[in-house]
């Protein structure tokens, strides 16, 4: 494939929309960013596999314009990211998903911009075309990537401003930016974020609840210190260092063992509701003893529970364990959103500020 083509692509899936970031897809080849060896992760369909540059360049050229994300570290750094093994620590974020974040993000021509997370230096790169060099600010916490990031933009012909530091602080000494644009996954939006935006700035990110799915995020800074505004759609991005799950623990554990009727399949429907409801509540969909379950697991290690389901059952085996219980706990939350006519995702957003951070439903005076 070619820009030409990845451009047609995004066109025809609605994720490209304006000219401005047309001509900046044009101006900032993707093959530029890709690493010699890594690993490439289709969205949905597909096997992932690996690209090798030198072993198969057509196969890998064709991956640098393809709409797939590439993942380029693996294990902060400690493992081969052309293995396929290890966990994803940085990526080349899928050409549909980047796009859609920017046409979201909407900078204005004088806009300056913060970006968390430089990885490759691709999304840096096309803030850099659309708005010039001096505007971009683009901070990474790893200095190997942050290293390459830099090398992939001089030979692209930018040169933004690179910071290599914790982007959870932000960067206060170029402070007051007018966006502030977030490429990797946050589930409690750091103040720091909101005080160097400036009122009526705009900071968007991949909302990444401890329960349920990721959405995309856009909130406008106010006035008195807060940010406010709405979920734009689904969202899926590597975590934010600092906010990297606990995870769920052992998935086997024995507990107090009852029924349920509801089935837990239904429950992902109120994700939203459930992650405003109960905020430090992990959950997830696993494989636990050849059953498909519902697993769930509080941040703080104290309590854990799991629903498994199968096929035309009339009820369904909870076990749940710790200082709480879980299950009845999602469960109420779940039949609270029932009791509230089951809205939409696109109905609820979130308000964050020095009280914190909480989801709100319809107004952002509405919050859970």
């Amino acid at each position: 494939m070619t820009t030409s083509e990845l451009v047609r692509l995004l066109r025809e899936s609605g994720d490209l929309r304006s000219p401005e970031w047309e001509r900046a897809m044009y101006a900032v080849p993707r093959h530029l960013f890709v690493p010699d060896r890594a690993w490439c992760v289709p969205d949905g369909a597909g096997a992932p596999y690996r690209i090798d540059r030198f072993a198969d360049p057509e196969r890998w050229r064709e991956a640098a314009y393809a709409d797939v994300a590439i993942v380029t570290q693996v294990d902060d750094g400690a493992g081969d990211p052309a293995s396929g093994e290890g966990a994803s620590t940085s990526s080349l974020s899928a050409p549909g998903a980047v796009v859609s974040f920017l046409e979201l993000l909407a900078p204005r021509d004088h806009d300056r911009v913060l970006e968390i997370g430089t990885g490759t230096g691709w999304t840096a790169a096309l803030l850099s075309s659309r708005l010039g060099d001096r505007r971009v600010t683009s901070v990474e916490v790893d200095d190997r990537v942050a290293e390459r990031a830099a090398v992939n933009l001089r030979e692209a012909g930018f040169a933004p401003g690179l910071v290599v530091g914790d982007g959870e602080k932000g960067v206060p000494e170029r402070a007051p930016f007018d966006r502030v644009h977030v490429t990797c996954g946050v589930t409690v939006l750091p103040l720091s974020w909101i005080e160097q935006t400036r009122p009526g700035g705009v900071v968007l990110f991949p909302w990444m609840p401890s329960f349920g799915d990721g959405r995309k995020a856009r909130l406008t800074v106010t006035g008195d210190g807060r940010a406010i505004g709405r979920f734009h759609g689904p969202a899926d991005y590597m975590m934010l260092r600092s906010q990297r799950s606990p995870g769920f623990g052992d998935l086997e554990r024995d507990g107090e063992e009852t029924r349920t009727r509801l089935d837990p399949r239904t429950v992902a429907g109120a994700d939203i509701a459930i992650a405003g409801m109960l905020p430090d509540v992990l959950g997830a969909e696993r494989v636990v003893q050849g059953l498909t379950c519902l697993v769930l697991a509080d941040e703080a290690g104290t309590s854990w529970a799991r629903c498994s389901h199968r096929a035309g059952a009339d009820d369904f085996p909870v076990v749940q364990g710790g200082e709480r219980r879980l299950w009845d706990e999602v469960e109420a939350a779940y039949l609270r959103w029932v009791g509230w006519g089951c809205p939409g995702r696109d109905r609820f957003g979130l308000v964050v500020g020095s009280e914190g951070q909480r989801v709100w439903l319809d107004r952002p005076s509405n919050t859970m």
